[in-house]
């Protein structure tokens, strides 16, 4: 654990959980993360063409309100928790990106701004009540709210920059997550070669795993007149879905993404 998530340890406020609400940050966390955000791009689209939209935006809704009042109740990290939460997330995360743009035709560079401005806000707040952003020092109800709020913010932002580059730049969708994947790379390269700090190559490599992941799963599953593979957002979605379940089926029996508790003093 670093200096920094060590310091955010003992600022925490005295009346918090001893285990943390989070996983641990390794390789692994990546890649259910990009899985999650190419499910829930393609599953809110297959939503929103199966199910009347505004019926499709409410069980989303409420499934992310399930799933989140599930994380909140839980006393530490459970990966099957966790990572439904994560999911939901990106479900609505995603429908309410697309209610901006399809629904009342605000231009994806405009949400876009919009969801960066309020993302940067929620994260001043936090870091301006809480004094830090590592996630490693979730072992609070007010700062997991505040790690949510975030999470959710980043979900709404990805998508609208990753439909902007691809639709209204005229990227396409290939282009776009090819383009997101070089830029992913870069808090990595900068926090291992240029000792940029921990907490914000971390959110910066979060923010941008969401237009990376959607934009490739809108290529498999668009149709060919839109750039696509056309293999239909139902499949790509349930494929999707399996690896999450394999992917989190092993960190729950290897528990290898568990943070140690902190010591009592």
């Amino acid at each position: 654990m670093t200096d920094t998530a060590l310091a955010a340890l003992s600022a925490a406020p005295p009346h918090r959980s001893p285990a943390s609400k989070v996983p641990q940050v390794a390789l692994i966390f990546w890649v259910v993360k990009i899985l999650t955000t190419g499910m829930g791009e393609t599953t809110s689209d297959f939503l929103a063409h199966h199910i009347y939209p505004p019926i499709a935006v409410i069980i989303g809704f409420l499934g992310l309100i399930a799933a989140l009042a599930l994380q909140l109740a839980a006393p530490r990290y459970n990966a099957w928790i966790y990572w439904l939460a994560v999911v939901m997330v990106s479900i609505f995360g995603t429908m309410a990106a697309d209610v901006l743009h399809v629904g009342l035709g605000i231009p994806y560079v405009v949400s876009t701004t919009s969801f960066a401005i309020s993302l940067a806000l929620i994260l001043w707040l936090w870091h301006r009540v809480e004094g830090t952003l590592a996630i490693h020092s979730i072992h609070s109800r007010r700062r997991e709210l505040f790690y949510w709020a975030t999470v959710l913010a980043t979900f709404a932002l990805g998508t609208a920059a990753g439909d902007m580059t691809a639709t209204s730049l005229g990227l396409g969708y290939l282009d776009s997550g090819v383009m997101f994947t070089g830029i992913f790379m870069l808090p990595a390269l900068a926090y291992w070669r240029l000792g940029l700090p921990e907490v914000p190559a971390f959110w910066f490599a979060y923010i941008v795993t969401r237009p990376l992941g959607a934009s490739f799963s809108d290529w498999m599953g668009v149709n060919h007149a839109r750039g696509g593979l056309a293999w239909g957002t139902g499949p790509v979605s349930l494929t999707l879905a399996a690896l999450i379940v394999l992917c989190v089926g092993y960190l729950a029996v290897s528990r290898c993404d568990v943070e140690p508790e902190p010591e009592r003093k």
